[in-house]
């Protein structure tokens, strides 16, 4: 008996250590010198103030979060059309097919999210394949820009995230009874019906598990803007990011961060209501 909780404890404890190290104090550093106020030189006055909270509410930041939301919003839609459609046709291969995708599904995480994203420049360039392409059918005159831009952007996290929406999504729609599909054919619902009232809320917990493994990395990945939006788009990683880097307002940099770990719990307090599992969700 002794043993055995010996045991427990020696497998339990690093796992505290490790969580208390690595995530609970910096968690709290950065929750602690959100409240400090920043002076003219870079540095931090351990002055207590709710100004950067306050900050947070200017109309400049405002829009900086509505278009975060926006392009968050519009890469979910964009793997949610992609992702249901590729998932219920994959559902119907072999099992030997099924594996084979869901392998070249998983293969582009062996790479740095950063090489493949800058990997979109080749493609996307004005001198870039694509552009070429259409040049040599006679699509186009002129070079597309491609890049640069809110479309160049919403490509990036479209191809980067889109794995994180095929993964749960395919999950719920492997799991799909038949023979429950074939008694909705059997009720004389046609196609269209049997999707709407039979597989969609039969798979919704995998399609909200999918929206927020997307759109939550979405709103909050600056490199993707950086590099494809030539930093013309600021969302709401890029502010972060500037805060701490350049602007050197580590205080405002702080509470904008964890304003952005308060819309992660709220969103994933919501997916709970809704019957969500949590293990659905990877550990996000």
């Amino acid at each position: 008996m002794k043993n055995n909780k010996l045991m427990k404890w020696a497998t339990t404890w690093p796992v505290i250590i490790y969580s208390f190290l690595l995530i609970v104090l910096p968690l709290v550093y950065i929750f602690i010198i959100s409240f400090f106020q920043s002076d003219s030189y870079g540095g931090m006055n351990v002055t207590f103030t709710l100004k950067n909270y306050l900050m947070l509410f200017d109309l400049v930041y405002i829009k900086v979060f509505l278009k975060s939301f926006l392009i968050g919003g519009l890469t979910t839609l964009i793997c949610i059309l992609i992702a249901y459609p590729f998932s219920l046709c994959l559902r119907r291969q072999s099992e030997k097919v099924q594996s084979l995708c869901m392998i070249l599904v998983i293969i582009p995480f062996l790479t740095n999210s950063l090489i493949r994203t800058y990997g979109w420049i080749v493609l996307l360039r004005k001198e870039g394949v694509v552009n070429s392409f259409l040049k040599s059918i006679g699509l186009i005159e002129e070079s597309i820009s491609f890049m640069y831009n809110d479309f160049g952007i919403v490509v990036g996290l479209v191809y980067t995230l889109l794995p994180f929406m095929i993964l749960p999504i395919y999950g719920a729609v492997s799991k799909l009874n038949n023979s429950v599909l074939e008694a909705s054919r059997d009720l004389g619902a046609n196609g269209i019906q049997t999707f709407f009232r039979v597989i969609v809320p039969e798979t919704m917990s995998g399609v909200v598990s999918g929206i927020l493994m997307v759109f939550i990395p979405a709103i909050g990945y600056f490199f993707i803007s950086d590099i494809l939006g030539g930093g013309k788009l600021m969302l709401i990683g890029n502010l972060i990011k500037n805060q701490f880097l350049t602007a050197r307002n580590w205080p405002f940099g702080a509470a904008t961060s964890i304003f952005l770990i308060i819309i992660t719990l709220v969103l994933v307090k919501l997916y709970k209501k809704t019957g969500g599992n949590m293990d659905d969700l990877g550990g996000i």
